[in-house]
């Protein structure tokens, strides 16, 4: 190891290859790379950046030069020459200059970060292309950290980036490290939806890497530039940051509680950052993109750069005058009229989706969707464009549309019977008294009876096979599973890739149409019941059809509770396993026990078999950005670790009681044999459907997996080969991209072309930042005058989903895998929404509050199973309620109110 000189001045003036930014006269992006240049010029401007020095490109071309690199890697592949240059120790006197700079500096934690010519240009910001290695400490640390930078010049990722050109030089900047209370980036004027006059500051918790990794939760703030008053303000509940977890290690840690639900910034701290913003802005006579901190109230600038991407005033892809959820042009009374809705669509829309997302779905529209339909037996399925929208991110039904094909079959030839289940609050009431259809009805006459001939023998056969049709899915989804872990994709070759990703798109079609009959023929008994119910009960039978204790203790989202109870059983009868996984992180549970002789047979015995049933579910499940628990088991090692203390049985989990009596067997008393018959036949007939309903569906939320399984592996290739940065961008992928690649219809460059992955990015983070769009409305939606609530209102209306009332102590979870394990039994679970993967906490939750949903969304249905009392689609709970609220929720009346704060 090189010793440290006394005198640091005379090698300064030795060489001035090392230099302290903010002198006159430096800001050359020729010697210093252009982020150390942007830095040395916001320094002599009295900005506030943290101290720093440069290890000029001069000093690179040394480092070259004194160890024979320069002549050893021309000619030589990026990847090479990366591994040649970590291999090579600096020499002494480099080593001595930089280490006598590090002594002037103070030796505090330094940033060490690339500083490449071309960095943070107008015309390209190579943002997150050379690496950053943060908190180093110590003389061999920072030397370390110094190659690491300079190797990343012919990282797989930069090379691919500069698409050809010369790799040029590299500068590195190691300045000061600021262990920040709150991150972020400002815009100096919005970036993505071109309003002027608009400052956009994004803030997080922690340090910001947590937030351009789109790993954590950030608030978001619109800042008027002119009179610096707070325009816009959207807090949103932040479970985890990215912080110091020891010296030298940064990672993902959880949020104090009591930061969670309140805003980052208060306004005048917004006014003073918006003034810097406007500073640099000014500074520079262009508009920019600027990394802050604030440490002990007061901020620091990390670095700037020219904003390189500004939408035109018009831009299809962004404008809010985009109001209509139709993918092709239709005529304005087609356009104005037609009913939309997010409601029911087999929980596995629901929410944002990201650009990855969104494209499946597009995919599943346009090839799988319409045989979803001929398998209820539709003849005329219609237009694949007409079925299905998308309206800032969510994926909508076309009701109107699918209630005019539907037509064709008997049980839905009065279209209200149809409509009306998909038809939320927001257009009920008058609207829908007299909405009219713009497709009009099906056409009667000789079409009629063909359509209805051929609903009948469909209908017929239905009958028949539908048991055993079940058996074979269930099955067939055994045998794919196993396959699937049995298969190395790494291994296989692009064409051995995609003709596993055609075979797996082929059971992702076979599943889906095997399992629509089953939701619709559920959906469509629990109609009749309740038009049953109304027409025979009056009142007394209202919200009768919820009320009815139907056999649903065999539902596979209702098992999966009971199951993962029986694996903590299993866990805490060994208490090295439980040890292990109460005191393991996360993220290194599985292989601990994996490596443990007692964990590995608790893993083989126990994990195995229930992730073998269970393991394919995840949050919202056609979202294949998602992990599956198979891919990431942490949630269910909360589970374990909440189950395996709070003491519950088996027969607690799945008997609970809220309170309430059910009186609905002695309502159906009331009734003539006759009649009380027909709804006893209907409700069987329901649990049977719903049965098979359960099963089937974890063969076709299978199949997805499968699919994923598939386009991570081509993640995964594309960030060796330095095409994406990290996994993360897969979300900003498009699936047909994915196809064409793997089919060898376009190469790596034309099918995932940095500008289109970053227009994806930019997209998707503007639809982050909307309004939540209603579950249904007519015609179109200008999200922009979606009405805020009052952030005082102490009670709230929705849907009594699940009846009873019960007072507790709310918790808002936003994330299952990091707050799994801090909610206690008896809580109220609020939430935006909730998909099967959430079942596990219904079985201690004490009552259950949405912002979405509906009367058969997952959270009514299983919170009806377990009998919490639940309201939904409450819009603004989540936004209302904070963690620790003693709140009251009243299943019966649909009301939620917070008594105590």
């Amino acid at each position: 190891m090189a010793t440290r000189p006394q005198d640091t001045a005379t090698l300064a003036a030795q060489t001035g290859d090392v230099v302290d930014l903010g002198g006159p006269g430096q800001a050359d992006p020729a010697v210093l790379g252009g982020k150390a240049a942007r830095l040395a010029d916001m320094i002599a401007a009295g900005l506030p950046v943290p101290p720093a020095f440069c290890l000029t490109t001069a000093l690179f071309t040394r480092y070259l030069a004194d160890t024979g690199l320069a002549g050893k890697i021309e000619g030589t592949e990026g990847g090479t020459v990366r591994e040649l240059i970590l291999a090579t120790r600096i020499p002494a006197p480099i080593a001595d200059e930089i280490l006598a700079a590090y002594e002037k500096l103070g030796r505090p934690r330094v940033a060490v970060r690339s500083s490449a010519l071309k960095e943070d240009s107008a015309a390209r910001s190579f943002a997150g292309q050379h690496d950053t290695v943060l908190d180093v400490a110590g003389d061999a640390a920072l030397l370390d950290a110094v190659r690491q930078c300079w190797a990343s010049l012919w990282s797989a990722r930069a090379t691919a980036y500069r698409d050809g050109a010369t790799a040029g030089a590299m500068a590195v900047v190691v300045q000061e490290m600021i262990h920040c209370d709150v991150s972020g980036v400002l815009f100096t004027v919005d970036p993505v939806s071109a309003r002027p006059h608009r400052v956009v500051v994004e803030a997080c918790q922690g340090l910001g890497e947590g937030l351009v990794s789109g790993r954590v939760s950030s608030d978001l703030f619109v800042v008027d530039d002119g009179s610096l008053e707070v325009v816009e303000e959207r807090v949103r509940y932040k479970v985890a940051k990215w912080a110091p977890l020891a010296p030298g290690k940064i990672g993902m840690t959880k949020v104090d509680a009591a930061d969670r639900n309140v805003p980052c910034l208060d306004h005048a701290q917004l006014a003073e950052l918006a003034k810097l913003g406007l500073r640099v802005r000014e500074h520079y006579g262009s508009e920019q993109d600027v990394e802050w901190g604030l440490r002990d109230g007061a901020f620091h600038l990390f670095q700037t750069r020219p904003i390189t991407t500004r939408p035109a005033p018009g831009d299809a892809a962004t404008r809010t005058g985009t109001l209509s959820p139709y993918v092709t042009e239709q005529p304005e009374a087609v356009r104005r009229g037609t009913l939309w809705s997010r409601m029911d669509i087999g929980e596995i829309f629901v929410g944002l989706m990201t650009p990855l997302g969104l494209s499946f779905a597009r995919y599943y529209q346009k090839n799988v969707h319409l045989d979803c339909a001929a398998a209820l037996g539709v003849r005329d399925t219609g237009e694949a464009d007409l079925h299905m929208g998308y309206y800032q991110g969510h994926v909508y039904l076309n009701i109107s549309y699918s209630a005019y094909l539907l037509g064709q079959a008997l049980p839905t030839r009065n279209q209200r019977h149809f409509t009306k289940r998909f038809v939320g609050e927001e257009v009920e009431g008058g609207a829908l008294a007299d909405y009219e259809n713009p497709f009009g009805t099906f056409p009667g006459g000789m079409e009629d009876l063909r359509s209805t001939a051929h609903w009948l023998r469909f209908t017929a056969a239905e009958a028949v096979k539908m048991k055993s049709r079940s058996g074979e899915m269930v099955a067939s989804r055994l045998y794919e599973f196993d396959r699937a872990r049995r298969l190395d994709l790494s291994r296989m070759s692009r064409r051995e890739l995609h003709a596993e990703l055609t075979r797996n798109l082929g059971y992702f079609h076979d599943m889906h149409i095997g399992y629509m009959p089953y939701y619709i023929n559920a959906f469509g008994f629990y109609g009749i019941l309740t038009e049953l119910c109304r027409l025979w009960l009056g009142e007394e039978g209202e919200n009768l059809q919820n009320r009815i204790k139907t056999d649903m203790s065999s539902l596979r989202t209702v098992e999966s509770a009971k199951e993962i109870w029986a694996v903590a059983q299993a866990a805490k009868d060994r208490p090295r396993v439980l040890r292990i996984i109460n005191e393991q992180p996360l993220e290194s549970v599985e292989e601990t026990l994996r490596a443990d002789d007692e964990g590995a047979v608790f893993w083989e015995r126990h994990m195995e078999p229930f992730l073998r049933a269970n393991g394919t579910r995840g949050h919202q499940e056609m979202e294949i950005t998602h992990p599956r628990w198979i891919d990431d088991p942490s949630y269910i090692f909360q589970m374990i670790r909440r189950y395996a203390s709070d003491g519950f049985s088996a027969d607690d989990i799945l008997r609970r009681s809220s309170g309430y009596r059910d009186d609905s067997r002695e309502i159906l008393t009331k009734l003539s044999l006759p009649q009380r018959k027909v709804i006893e036949t209907v409700i069987s007939l329901y649990a049977l459907c719903s049965e098979l309903r359960e099963a089937t569906r974890m063969s076709m939320i299978t199949s997805i997996w499968l699919v994923r399984n598939v386009v991570y592996e081509v993640g995964r290739r594309l960030v060796d080969k330095g095409v994406l940065h990290s996994l993360d961008e897969v979300a900003h992928l498009d699936f047909e991209d994915v196809r064409a690649y793997l089919a060898g219809e376009a190469g790596e460059p034309e099918a995932f072309s940095r500008e289109r992955i970053d227009e994806a990015r930019r997209v998707h983070e503007y639809r982050k930042r909307l309004p939540e769009p209603p579950l249904t409305f007519i015609g179109e939606h200008d999200i922009t005058q979606a009405v805020r609530p009052a952030p005082d209102g102490a009670r709230l209306s929705g849907l009594g989903a699940s009846p009873g009332r019960v007072v507790g102590r709310a918790r808002i979870v936003e994330d299952l895998a990091w707050q799994a394990d801090e909610f206690e039994a008896g809580e109220i679970l609020v939430t935006r929404y909730t998909d099967a993967s959430w079942t596990p906490l219904f079985a201690i939750a004490g009552g259950v509050v949405t912002d979405v949903g509906s009367m058969l969304s997952h959270s009514s249905i299983v919170s009806r199973e377990f009998h919490v009392p639940s309201v939904v689609n409450t819009k603004y709970a989540t936004q209302r309620i904070n963690t620790g609220d003693m709140v009251m929720v009243d299943g019966d009346t649909g009301t939620v109110e917070v008594v105590e704060g």
